[in-house]
């Protein structure tokens, strides 16, 4: 099975794992299992470590750059199309990139490891994390 994680799952899973719910860990550590991150992501850690909202223990270049980070996930780019549905998504949840990485879960067929309970609501596979 392949899923997306979200920005907050992929943090935690490097930094504070015992946030994570055991289904979303067993998710994560069977090898069996395709794990995606969002180039969005990726912006988001950007963005909030910049706003001083996250603290990583590197610079984000650094972080984001670092092999362990990368050696479990496949990086997922933004397309047109999924620019275009995140846009046209139904208004329930406004942060562009949670909208972001529901259009690329539709469109790629990919289930959410996901907290955010906004994200769950839309159409879309989801796994409490």
């Amino acid at each position: 099975m392949s899923y997306l994680l979200d920005t907050n799952v992929w943090l935690w899973m490097w930094n504070e794992p015992e946030n994570l719910r055991s289904e979303a860990r067993q998710i994560i550590e069977d090898p069996a299992h395709a794990l995606f991150v969002s180039a969005v992501s990726a912006w988001e850690i950007a963005t909030k470590a910049a706003a001083g909202r996250l603290t990583l223990p590197t610079s984000v270049g650094e972080w984001l750059a670092d092999p362990r980070h990368l050696a479990e996930v496949t990086q997922l780019p933004i397309t047109f199309a999924h620019a275009s549905r995140a846009g046209t998504l139904p208004a329930i949840h406004r942060d562009p990139f949670d909208r972001m990485l529901v259009a690329q879960a539709q469109i790629e067929h990919l289930t959410v490891v996901t907290a955010d309970a906004q994200v769950a609501s839309y159409d879309i596979q989801a796994v409490r994390a």
